[in-house]
């Protein structure tokens, strides 16, 4: 999806949603957009939120890490308390989800705390099967459990939609250090827009939670 960040979402630019989280956080003390297009930049100004420098065009590569977009930003703005990490791609992530993966960030003393969501039992690793010459074995191998309650509970980064890190991590080399703790978040706040399908998906359940849709 070309232009994804600025794709219509209600009406309104998907990066309108994590602008909204970040300007209505009680925790965040600054936000500012990391991008390297002059239009991005304009809109989150306009959605007011910062976006104080705009990333070279070595970090704007399809193979650009993540890590080495945030540890820019740390070199442009300098080394706050914590790093916390919003893509604009989880438009259902509200500032409450913010705030407390903060605030669990905070009281655990972790290095980090990332967002992740329950993997339904139907995908759980013991459900998955694999082919072996035209048959369907099991991934894992041995005895199935047929019973939802014997399967373990797995989680899944739900993009991540919040993640909350220390500088310290970050210039060590990681997103996430050693000591990385679950901040758990429902199915429906967890959409993570790849496609349009995921758009429409995002809209329905906006519009469901009240939402008016912007006239374009």
């Amino acid at each position: 999806m070309p232009g994804k960040n600025l794709a219509l979402l209600a009406g309104r630019p998907l990066l309108a949603y994590t602008c909204d989280a970040v300007r209505t956080s009680a925790r965040v003390t600054r936000g500012a957009v990391s991008t390297d297009s002059e239009e991005i930049a304009a809109a989150a100004r306009a959605l007011g939120v910062d976006a104080p420098f705009l990333r070279p065009a070595d970090l704007a590569a399809d193979d650009t890490t993540m890590l080495d977009v945030v540890r820019h930003a740390l070199d442009e703005l300098g080394d706050p308390d914590a790093v916390v990490l919003l893509q604009p791609t989880s438009p259902l992530r509200r500032s409450v989800h913010v705030d407390e993966a903060i605030e669990l960030w905070a009281e655990t003393g972790a290095d980090s705390v990332v967002s992740v969501v329950p993997v339904p039992h139907a995908f759980s690793p013991p459900s998955l099967l694999r082919l072996v010459a035209g048959r369907l074995v099991p991934y894992e191998g041995g005895q199935q459990p047929t019973r939802r309650q014997d399967k373990p509970a797995v989680y899944a980064r739900n993009g991540p939609a919040v993640l909350v890190t220390r500088p310290a991590a970050v210039r060590a080399g990681s997103l996430y250090g050693d000591d990385v703790r679950p901040y758990v978040m429902a199915p429906e706040d967890s959409i993570d827009i790849d496609d349009r399908f995921d758009l429409e998906l995002a809209e329905f359940l906006l519009v469901r939670r009240g939402h008016t849709r912007v006239p374009c």
